[in-house]
């Protein structure tokens, strides 16, 4: 039984984790200096157009070493951006995760494409390319490749395999800015890439995104669809639709990017505080038998978010009732805020289909998403547990937080199950 000192709260112990967190995981950061980037863009009254736009797409271009860069009002409208510029049309199929953000997924749709769900690989929680290869038709145009809360993917594997098939890539950065794979910086990998600058991503902005590429006519179809203000910039022939653009307007609002510009500066010295603390408190619990997906040889991961995997076939405890005693004893842990994507009903319910009107010919019938499938990605996404990203913390709420799963998992038979 357990004894006085280590009885776990939910049995009526004491708690674990009993420091101020509020401060320790307090994101985004804002500092006078950021204050001030906006101010001076709100004081010189050019709400709409300003020089700061073009500075962060050049700090873009130097992090990544890519040759274009382009601003979105989001990370959503960048992906949309992407997809049309690499020429996706209706009824193509592009290959997906289904464990990942909405906005990697939906706007497939609005080119009038077929998202076709590929299977999770186990190590680093991006597209298994195994499964990918499996699902490739005379259809299929692309591949959208997550870097699942900034971890990067298997892009060796998945790169061949697009090349092999003549197949586009989009590279969804979203929760990876900073991170590397083989030396190479996330983000230059793709046909396009995408960052969101959402207000709970590494470099936040409020709301913003950006397109980055190499190709000339890559870029100037991006700008073609959203940002018709610069279309009369362009020698060639899509100044013409300076008058009307595609019909979109994307362009990011100065205010955000000035934000963006301040916050990247500061981006380095924060990524490498939260990698620290983050691999501080991984390499303890990897002493308790929990996978933390800590960075590889070949890999510099970032921490978007934390995410940790446990296998209850090892205890008996299921994870839900583990994560209930780790609450209780102070620690802010919860599943995953991702579901998965084919299972929702705009899929398994043809909504999508319905309201496009697209038709079904035998040449193109309307694809039907069964929620059963992707077993493993399934499977995985229930073995994950998130915890803070501890932006600001110290050793010693890491420890506490160690401290926590030591205590739970030490006694696992003793605490109550919810299907008992």
């Amino acid at each position: 039984m357990p004894t006085a000192t280590n009885l776990p709260a939910i049995l009526g112990g004491e708690q674990a984790v009993t420091l101020d967190q509020k401060i320790a995981n307090a994101w985004p950061i804002i500092t006078e200096q950021d204050e001030q980037a906006v101010l001076d863009v709100l004081r010189s009254g050019n709400l709409s157009l300003h020089p700061i736009v073009g500075e962060l797409e050049e700090d873009y271009k130097k992090l990544t070493g890519r040759q274009f860069a382009l601003t979105h009002n989001n990370g959503t409208s960048a992906i949309l951006a992407g997809l049309h510029a690499i020429g996706i049309q209706p009824f193509d199929e592009v290959i997906v995760p289904s464990a990942t953000w909405w906005s990697s997924v939906m706007p497939v749709l609005h080119c009038g494409g077929v998202p076709v769900f590929a299977e999770l690989e186990s190590d680093c929680l991006g597209l298994d390319p195994e499964d990918v290869e499996s699902k490739i038709t005379d259809k299929t145009k692309a591949i959208v490749i997550v870097h699942l809360f900034g971890v990067p993917s298997k892009i060796d594997e998945l790169v061949a395999i697009a090349n092999k098939h003549n197949l586009k890539i989009l590279e969804d950065a979203s929760h990876a800015h900073g991170a590397t794979y083989k030396g190479n910086p996330i983000g230059s990998f793709g046909d396009v890439s995408i960052f969101s600058m959402q207000g709970n991503k590494l470099c936040p902005s409020g709301e913003g995104g950006i397109l980055l590429c190499d190709d000339q006519d890559t870029f100037e179809s991006a700008i073609r669809l959203g940002h018709y203000e610069r279309l009369l910039n362009l020698e060639s022939q899509n100044k013409y639709f300076a008058a009307t653009g595609f019909g979109f307007k994307f362009r990011m609002a100065p205010m955000a990017a000035a934000l963006a510009h301040s916050q990247l500066k500061k981006m380095p010295e924060r990524n490498a505080l939260r990698n620290k603390n983050c691999a501080y408190l991984s390499r303890k619990l990897e002493t308790l038998g929990i996978e933390t997906f800590l960075s590889t040889n070949d890999t510099n991961r970032v921490y978007f978010e934390f995410l940790v995997r446990y296998n209850e076939n090892t205890s008996g405890l299921p994870i839900t009732d583990l994560a209930k005693a780790l609450q209780a004893e102070g620690a802010l842990v919860s599943a995953p805020r991702y579901p998965l994507l084919h299972q929702q009903p705009v899929f398994t319910q043809n909504v999508w289909s319905k309201i496009a009107r697209l038709p079904a010919t035998k040449e193109n019938p309307i694809h039907v998403y069964d929620p059963a499938d992707l077993p493993k990605t399934i499977l995985g996404n229930g073995t994950l547990l998130k915890l803070p990203s501890f932006p600001s913390a110290d050793e010693a709420l890491l420890d506490q937080y160690f401290l926590a799963f030591e205590k739970v998992l030490e006694h696992t038979n003793d605490l109550p199950r919810t299907d008992c």
